[in-house]
């Protein structure tokens, strides 16, 4: 174990590692030998941490082809050192996550086994409290803690039920759906003579169609992709992939259903596609999960990530009357400030991410794409009362006519102190139909009021790689291109940075 890099192994509050081979230049980092060592420091972690000497954690894992052996092993670290364990065997990341809270049960941790949407051979562990998902510096505690290897092993025989949580939690969620549409709606079956089409990916997914959405009435027929298969062979099971949004939007078109669902590998991220087969993520998504929010709670914050439109914040300020937060980008960053905000006396109700984590107040700031989908299906039983759809929430979202990401690869091993300088000094280079944004909580971002742009652009350091990535918007056609070629001449004067993409 001398030979392990633990710090490598972190990534922000998860852990992941390569687990098998399958990519060129990729060295297995995350072995069972790893994953039992894990499960001692975890032990250890949550003994230290909720100072219990009797500790209970719960298990579950997504589809991966390695899921089966590192869970296996991180379960044998734990009962090494006195853990009891519940094996959930295949489940979701937010089903791990109310096992904590579960009065039906005493568990005081749960650990899920993914890598999110990553390639087949990676995997990782997202690990749980009552309190919430933990975060980066409890991660380094918990490497810190597997690297010291000192641990006090148990003489008693290791405890280890199956437990199929991922049934109890699907039952969660039809009760929820159920006990909240409005008077009028059929109470058992409220989603009777809809045909509504899941895609899994092969992830953990697939339970939501037979055990939440058949017991509610909807026809599920033609949904895709249910069963668990680690290859991943028809699409990678992320609702950013287009080609899987794509496939989910052939489906819906093919099978003339009135909805699709699409969740990735562990069903922490969640997507929908509308009636007319056409794809509503992204900035549509927040438009309409904020619209369904700011009717239950009005004028409260939405809180998002630091990449959502002009166009979005108009439609939450303006069009619904809520205050729109931008914040940072990633999950967690956007999470912690909306609890903060709710802290200092600020209602906030839904922090959402771009890439589709989702997390309300109202369901413990978890990041739940089954539970966000949950809500949704809520609004479509009330709304076909009145004979409307989803898609008529936000038909007065305003729409960028062109829009792009571009990647700018920095090329020193100090990327994070070179990148910052390239930020800091943008802000003296800006041409004059250039116009800082207020309020901004990451990098630079610009409004571009030229007659050739009629946009806007951020450029901000990415949260763990050496890129500088650069979103751009623009209400005419060619602004972009225009916006972008301008960015491009002022980043020349740096040597660092590979503009290729431009």
């Amino acid at each position: 174990m001398n030979q392990v890099n633990w710090k490598k192994l972190q990534n922000g509050s998860d852990i992941r590692g390569v687990a098998m081979d399958g990519v060129a230049g990729e060295k297995v980092n995350l072995t069972v030998e790893v994953a039992t060592q894990l499960g001692k420091a975890f032990a250890q972690w949550v003994k230290q941490n909720q100072t219990i000497t009797d500790i209970t954690v719960a298990v579950g894992r997504d589809s991966r082809l390695t899921g089966e052996s590192l869970s296996a092993a991180f379960i044998s670290g734990l009962t090494s050192v006195g853990a009891k364990v519940y094996d959930c065997g295949i489940a979701s990341t937010p089903a791990m996550f109310m096992t904590t809270v579960d009065k039906a049960y005493s568990i005081d941790a749960g650990v899920m086994l993914t890598a999110s949407h990553l390639p087949f051979n990676r995997n990782g562990l997202k690990f749980f409290t009552a309190e919430g998902g933990l975060n980066k510096a409890d991660i380094t505690e918990i490497l810190n803690l597997a690297e010291a290897d000192s641990f006090e092993f148990s003489s008693t025989a290791a405890v280890v039920d199956t437990l199929d949580y991922i049934s109890i939690y699907a039952d969660g969620l039809v009760e929820s759906i159920r006990s909240n549409v409005a008077e009028g709606v059929d109470k058992v079956e409220p989603l009777k003579g809809l045909k509504i089409i899941v895609d899994a990916g092969n992830g953990a997914g697939g339970f939501f169609a037979d055990k939440v959405l058949k017991p509610l009435g909807a026809d599920v027929a033609g949904s895709q992709f249910l069963d668990p298969d680690g290859n991943f062979p028809n699409h990678v099971p992320n609702p950013e992939d287009a080609e899987a949004m794509q496939s989910i939007c052939d489906a819906v078109k093919k099978e003339k259903a009135d909805l699709g669902i699409i969740f990735d590998t562990d069903v922490d991220r969640s997507a929908i596609v509308d009636e007319d087969g056409e794809p509503i993520n992204r900035n549509k998504l927040i438009a309409l999960i904020s619209a369904v929010i700011l009717d239950e709670h009005p004028g409260s914050t939405i809180v998002t990530d630091s990449i959502t439109s002009d166009g979005l914040a108009w439609f939450i300020n303006d069009k619904l009357k809520g205050k729109h937060h931008r914040f940072k980008r990633g999950y967690k960053n956007v999470i912690n400030e909306s609890i903060r905000l709710n802290d200092a006396g600020q209602e906030s109700w839904l922090a959402i991410e771009t890439s589709g984590h989702a997390a309300l107040k109202e369901n413990f700031f978890l990041d739940d794409g089954a539970f966000l989908v949950a809500k949704l299906l809520v609004k479509l039983a009330d709304l076909r009362v009145e004979g409307k759809g989803l898609s008529q929430l936000i038909a007065d979202l305003p729409q960028p006519k062109e829009g792009k990401e571009i990647r700018v690869t920095i090329n020193t091993e100090e990327f994070a102190a070179y990148g910052q300088k390239v930020i800091t000094e943008l802000e003296s280079k800006l041409l004059p139909s250039w116009e800082m944004v207020a309020d901004n909580f990451e990098g630079i971002r610009v409004k571009c009021t030229g007659d050739d742009e009629k946009g806007w652009f951020l450029l901000r350091l990415s949260l763990h790689d050496p890129v500088i990535p650069i979103n751009i918007e623009s209400d005419i056609e060619g602004g972009v291109a225009n916006i972008a070629a301008k960015l491009e001449l002022i980043l020349k004067d740096y040597e660092l940075l590979d503009l290729k993409q431009f």
